[in-house]
């Protein structure tokens, strides 16, 4: 049986002069980014001051692995070295050019398809496909956290943050936004919350992930 709750928003950031759009999301272990189209942005999240921007194409998913950021762009998934900025590598995103979200887990990359409702876990190497996971819903960001998998969902004025068996794609939990308040970008901070970007709000906010009893 799914579980269900209303998300407990803790903090709005943003909007920022400028950047209109929030895309992906990720987290490097001190600040979230966000994907704003032409740009990833770090933020603190004590202050909610932007910290730190770099150039790039940034129209999708965003991922850390620890070195690297990971973004997509179009039609492909670009390799950042976080401390230059400087695009190392290029791979072809799975769903050329329809892709979502983003994450890094167990060495491979993690692709929301949005429409096609699917995530695949890719090599990030190659960009080779490894396996699918379908979903029941239109699939916005994309995050591993404990060993859960979950993404966010956007359709018509309706969006969630649910975890699902990577198995089945069954639907474990759901985590309700408001009305009206979508998810595009979707990262844990490997602790009590998900920071899940707002589209068009140029917003990014901190949802409380759900403790285990």
């Amino acid at each position: 049986m799914t579980r269900s709750a209303a998300a407990e928003i803790i903090r709005e950031y943003g909007p920022y002069p400028g950047l209109d759009q929030v895309h992906g999301v990720t987290y490097d272990g001190k600040h979230p980014w966000f994907a704003s189209g032409s740009k990833l942005n770090a933020i603190d999240p004590a202050s909610g001051k932007l910290v730190r921007s770099i150039d790039a194409a940034a129209h999708a998913g965003t991922a850390f692995d620890g070195e690297h950021l990971f973004q997509i762009a179009e039609d492909r998934i670009q390799k950042i070295d976080a401390k230059t900025g400087r695009v190392i590598a290029t791979i072809p995103a799975p769903g050329g050019g329809a892709d979502s979200g983003l994450a890094w887990a167990e060495g491979s990359l993690w692709v929301g398809q949005y429409r096609e409702r699917k995530i695949h876990q890719i090599d990030p190497e190659t960009g080779a496909i490894l396996r699918t996971i379908e979903s029941n819903r239109f699939v916005t960001g994309v995050t591993w956290v404990d060993g859960e998998l979950w993404h966010g969902t956007w359709e018509g004025d309706e969006s969630d943050v649910r975890r699902i068996d990577p198995a089945t794609g069954e639907v474990l939990e759901r985590l309700e936004m408001p009305a009206g308040v979508g998810v595009s970008g979707l990262e844990s901070d490997g602790g009590d919350r998900f920071y899940c970007g707002g589209g068009k709000s140029g917003t990014v906010r901190a949802v409380r992930r759900p403790r285990r009893v």
